[in-house]
């Protein structure tokens, strides 16, 4: 029971702790996205000119109109690409795969340490997981102008592998952490929610940088995002917890609630066992949802990495309409992924379709429904509002993902979710890496037809681990998630069972009688 100031504090928050942790947690989506997206945009800026191979004297005969080209000398002035305190511009001559290799650092570190942080969190809680590897992304940010100066384009690499290092657990101790506070019948909303703020982010990322850069300079977005990262740091200290039962001013009627509606947490008086390694590197569910979110990976960060390229370079935006126009796929994407959410849980709740049903419909839509749209795009040509509306189109119906594959690991894993997502988040950030590396070499001059080919090999990829996901895909707790109540599959090498306490023999009583009651 609550008692004093814990009560009193409980009484003030009208919205329960669920949808505030709900809100942080959007929030913290947000800050990670818009710290690690903000260098696709500037990186349009750092570039000199001409520096790359387009420029170089081949002739595109597709190429876009450049209605900036004219007022460009004064572009430069107004964008303060050239410092009138500085005797050289800040402008830095890499390549296109120069420029691949830095977009990609960022994963190379962010896969490292996703399967660690899941670990960390499962044991210790999401909170610190979360919340100190979100306050070292900030603080790489920072410095992030002074580190390019200084060491140039291998100081940067750097830095972001670094950057990357210090996010990858960010994700699983995220997931851990709604595995204790989303009931059952509100995942696809939590999902919507929390996972929407990557769409916040990129929102803000790319028009606010572009805004940024349009009156200022490329090095006050990342001390503007770093700092917001900060702040960001200091209110989840104060506002969230790891699980509602560690929570100090939660009410007791929602405690009560969740407790009895949330798997983790039935069961949260009984100590899990070891991480089932086993089970996981065999489990065929476990392997399609790692391939679905390979291909997710694959097209969400071609459209985050390198549209902000495509825009300036063959398109011919200036940076400010690039900024804008880049964000608006996103506002679609965040907005549809609300109402595919809603939509998913009311269905779901009313027994429409099942929730192995609901995985594989909404991640068919998000995979599918963007392949077509970027192609179609590429086909557009020089209408530029054609192949907005085609780009918008896409990122709205990858909106569903988060009512599908997104949220998958909560399905199959409730007790492991952090380890999870770990593997799953882990090995598709791979497409992080691979992506802006391999359009960097299919686009060396950056014209109309070879992006084509580009977003031709994104259409094959989400079409093909698409039909692997649904092939094999599961929507309910595996047997390696809790051998005590599934048991060994037949023929399983194992060792016998660990005993169990008085109290988790009474736990899993409990749980029967409950199912029993609902059947």
């Amino acid at each position: 029971m609550l008692t004093g100031w814990k009560l009193c504090l409980s009484k003030m928050f009208i919205i329960p702790q669920r949808y505030v942790m709900a809100v942080m947690a959007l929030l913290a989506v947000a800050n990670a996205y818009t710290m690690r997206v903000c260098l696709n945009l500037a990186i349009t800026q750092m570039v000199k000119k001409g520096s790359s191979s387009h420029g170089s004297g081949n002739f595109d005969p597709d190429a876009c109109p450049d209605y900036n080209a004219i007022n460009s000398t004064k572009s430069l002035a107004r964008t303060n690409f050239f410092r009138a305190d500085e005797d050289e511009p800040l402008l830095f001559e890499w390549s296109e795969v120069t420029q691949g290799l830095i977009l990609g650092a960022f994963y190379f570190g962010y896969i490292v340490t996703h399967i660690p942080g899941g670990m960390l969190a499962e044991r210790f809680g999401g909170k610190w997981v979360l919340g100190l590897g979100l306050l070292s992304t900030a603080v790489c940010t920072i410095v992030t102008p002074i580190t390019v100066k200084l060491g140039g384009a291998t100081a940067l690499f750097v830095l972001r592998v670094i950057e990357g290092l210090g996010e990858g657990p960010t994700m699983p101790g995220l997931m851990a952490m709604l595995s204790r506070w989303a009931p059952r019948n509100e995942r696809a909303i939590f999902g919507s929610i929390v996972f929407g703020g990557a769409q916040i982010g990129n929102i803000a990322g790319s028009s606010i940088s572009g805004f940024i850069m349009h009156n200022g300079n490329w090095e006050d977005v990342f001390y503007m995002f770093g700092g917001l990262g900060i702040l960001w740091f200091i209110a989840w200290t104060v506002l969230c917890f790891s699980t509602p039962n560690t929570h100090p001013y939660i009410s007791d009627k929602e405690k009560k609630f969740l407790n009895e509606n949330v798997d983790a947490l039935k069961g949260s008086k009984v100590k899990l066992d070891p991480i089932p390694w086993k089970g996981l590197v065999r489990s065929v569910p476990l392997w399609a949802l790692i391939i679905a979110a390979i291909g997710h990976d694959w097209g969400y960060f071609t459209m985050v990495t390198d549209l902000p390229k495509y825009m300036t370079d063959v398109l011919k935006f200036d940076i400010k309409s690039t900024g804008i126009l880049s964000s608006l796929p996103y506002i679609a994407m965040w907005m549809a992924s609300f109402i595919f959410g809603l939509v998913c849980d009311f269905c779901v709740r009313r027994c429409y379709h099942s929730i192995l049903t609901a995985r594989k419909v909404y991640t068919t839509i998000a995979a599918t429904g963007p392949a077509i749209c970027i192609v179609l795009a590429s086909y557009s040509g020089c209408d530029t509002t054609l192949a907005v509306v085609w780009f918008v189109f896409a990122m709205t119906l990858m909106g569903a993902y988060y009512s599908g594959m997104k949220i998958n690991p909560l399905d199959i894993s409730p007790n492991y979710c952090g380890t999870t997502t770990a593997l799953v988040n882990g090995i598709a950030a791979i497409s992080g890496i691979i992506s802006p590396y391999l359009i960097g070499l299919l686009t060396p001059d950056s014209t109309l037809k070879q992006w084509r080919v580009a977003l031709w090999v994104c259409f094959g990829v989400l079409l093909i681990t698409n039909i692997i996901y649904c092939m094999f895909a599961k929507g309910e707790q595996q047997w390696w998630d809790d051998v005590h109540k599934h048991g060994y599959p037949t023929n399983w090498k194992h060792g016998p069972l660990p005993t169990r306490s008085s109290d988790e023999e009474k736990c899993d009583k409990k749980q029967q009688q409950e199912t029993k009651e609902k059947l």
